[in-house]
């Protein structure tokens, strides 16, 4: 059994394979889960990592053991997982360890209708049934069946958003080795696409890059086969596929921020007035362009179960992260990172104009990007961080998620973060100008960085 103090996450299931989760947990987390949901069938789908099969064939021997069927939906990103968890209204099992390194694997659940499961809201169960002991189930066991939902999954999905009368565009995509590989072929088909593909080959040892966008270096290869082809728009998947990076015709790095807005105004326009959420370290453009276009923008926590609850408590059309996960109320409140990647693409080919110039409404201030300090002790230096600015004229301080300090006059913010898993504070800081942020910036790293 591996170790579940360690691999038991606030949101998912996640440890080096098979040292700290190895397929005996993972069919005693089958057998518990069945249990916890009370579900008489479940789906799961696994990603392209060597460990993946072997830990679902597990998780599929324990749920069947409790006498609830599985079907299989073989390989397939975190969304398609959610599309099946939707459309089949049944708890999902996804494994995958997203963008973490090759000897990683992980399982990330859901209620059906892809409702979360996190530390609260059964993870913690399920990782109690499994330390004392998973109770035997006296019935018939349940049957395992394969059924393929890929394509279902991208005929859904043009549903929601429809590219077939956009004007053709030129598409570089970096899958990264990961589930973009096999997701982007369906979803493109058929459309006026002329799709560029890099790293589509699906390989858990990801031999070019990591799959994780989020750092820059991890998109140069992208930004140059742009550049290179003269392509309208690259994008960049991490490795289960569910967040998507963008990069405009000149290989620039576009903000998850301008996407979040960008999309926003999109949903709004098919539904007017309604409320979006934002997490609170996006960009002060995106609260101020949803209340331009008649919306009620929503601040939130960084996290996925913040995201849904509050998305699912006010009804929002739409909810966005900074780190580039996107959600819709329309994909029952899940994250698809191809869907965000579609309204992209349906914007930029509804009018002529190149990528650079249609997201330059949407791009108002200078940002930092999060910039990540080791420190011993997290609390002591926020609170340094506190002392030195809650005084000042004009100040606001508040405690949301970490410590969010703004100046409204002056036009700056910053947010300091805490890690959950690693002894890190994150920074984000955002100003009207360049030299004002820079300033900020490094007057808080200072104090936080300060022997």
């Amino acid at each position: 059994m591996g170790d579940l103090a360690k691999i038991f996450k606030a949101y998912d299931i996640r440890g080096v394979v098979p040292d700290e989760l190895d397929p005996a947990t993972a069919e005693a987390a089958g057998a518990a889960f069945v249990r916890v949901t009370g579900a008489s069938a479940v789906v799961t789908a696994h990603d392209m990592r060597e460990s993946s099969v072997p830990l679902a064939e597990a998780f599929a021997r324990g749920a069947t053991s409790q006498g609830a069927d599985v079907i299989e939906a073989g390989l397939g990103s975190t969304d398609m997982l959610y599309y099946a968890s939707g459309s089949l209204d049944l708890p999902g099992a996804m494994f995958t360890a997203s963008h973490n390194p090759a000897r990683y694997n992980g399982l990330k659940l859901c209620r059906a209708g892809a409702r979360p499961v996190g530390r609260d809201t059964g993870l913690g169960e399920i990782r109690d049934m499994i330390e004392k002991g998973v109770p035997a189930f006296d019935g018939e066991p349940g049957t395992v069946t394969r059924r393929d939902i890929l394509k279902g999954y991208a005929d859904h999905l043009k549903t929601l958003v429809d590219l077939s009368s956009i004007r053709p565009l030129k598409v570089v995509v970096d899958a990264g080795n990961g589930m973009g590989g096999h997701t982007v072929p369906p979803v493109f088909e058929g459309l006026p696409i002329d799709l560029v593909p890099l790293y589509f080959e699906l390989d858990g040892t990801f031999p070019n890059h990591e799959a994780n966008p989020i750092e820059p270096e991890n998109l140069r290869d992208l930004q140059a086969k742009v550049r290179e082809t003269g392509a309208d728009i690259g994008l960049a998947f991490d490795g289960d596929a569910d967040r998507c990076f963008v990069v405009d015709e000149r290989g620039e790095i576009v903000s998850p921020s301008a996407i979040t807005a960008l999309v926003a105004t999109r949903e709004l326009a098919k539904h007017p007035g309604s409320s979006i959420v934002h997490n609170l370290i996006t960009s002060r453009a995106v609260p101020e362009i949803i209340a331009e276009h008649g919306g009620t923008p929503v601040r939130t926590r960084v996290g996925h179960s913040f995201i849904k609850q509050t998305m699912a408590e006010t009804g929002a059309v739409f909810g966005g992260e900074h780190s580039a996960h996107f959600y819709f109320r329309d994909f029952w409140f899940a994250d698809s990172g191809m869907l965000a990647a579609m309204h992209v693409l349906a914007a930029l080919g509804e009018q002529d104009g190149p990528l650079s110039e249609l997201l330059g409404e949407y791009t108002r201030y200078a940002a930092s990007g999060e910039i990540n300090s080791e420190v011993d002790d997290q609390d002591a230096a926020a609170a340094k961080v506190r002392d030195a600015f809650a005084g000042r004229s004009g100040v606001e301080v508040d405690e949301l998620d970490g410590l969010t300090v703004r100046d409204g006059a002056a036009g700056w913010w910053f947010n300091l973060r805490p890690s959950n898993t690693e002894p890190l504070l994150r920074l984000n800081a955002e100003a009207g100008d360049e030299d004002t942020m820079a300033a900020i910036r490094d007057e808080v790293l200072a104090l936080v960085r300060e022997k």
